[in-house]
């Protein structure tokens, strides 16, 4: 075999002696171009999806940081109120003239301290939920909107 020959050869196959079976370099290149349009349009999906993520995070970021604020104002609030409600009392106690005057008064205390922790802990409660609520929506949203970009 001379050296044209050769290099004829060498032209209708990979260069290991195996026929390309008419793939020429054009299909070979369409092929390429079509793998790098897909890989682009990948890169463009993620790229939307990390977006809108991000979106959520700053979203319920700042939903969290209020709500979060709110709910802290909230037990300072309780703790104040707890604390001028003890010393009324203890103030009360301390001008008691009898026995049975400190039993009425701590009696009558549990009584009131019981129901303002209800009513603070129902508080509290409401708050906690709604914090819960305004964190998780945003993300479940901008999920949603990431898993099913036609709705």
């Amino acid at each position: 075999m001379n050296e044209s020959e050769m290099k004829a050869e060498m032209k209708a196959t990979n260069g290991f002696g195996m026929p390309l079976y008419g793939f020429t370099k054009i299909a070979f290149g369409e092929f390429a171009e079509q793998g790098v349009a897909r890989a682009q349009e990948g890169c463009e999906k993620i790229k939307g999806a990390s977006e809108e993520i991000a979106e959520a995070l700053r979203t319920t970021y700042s939903s969290n940081a209020k709500g979060a604020t709110d709910y802290g104002l909230k037990v300072i609030e309780i703790s104040k109120d707890n604390a001028a409600s003890t010393i009324d009392f203890l103030a009360h106690l301390l001008a008691s003239k009898s026995v049975t005057d400190v039993f009425t008064l701590s009696a009558a205390h549990a009584r009131k301290v019981f129901d303002t922790a209800s009513s603070q802990n129902k508080e509290l409660w409401g708050l906690a939920q709604k914090l819960a609520t305004e964190t998780s929506e945003p993300i479940r949203k901008h999920v949603a909107k990431v898993l099913n970009p036609a709705s």
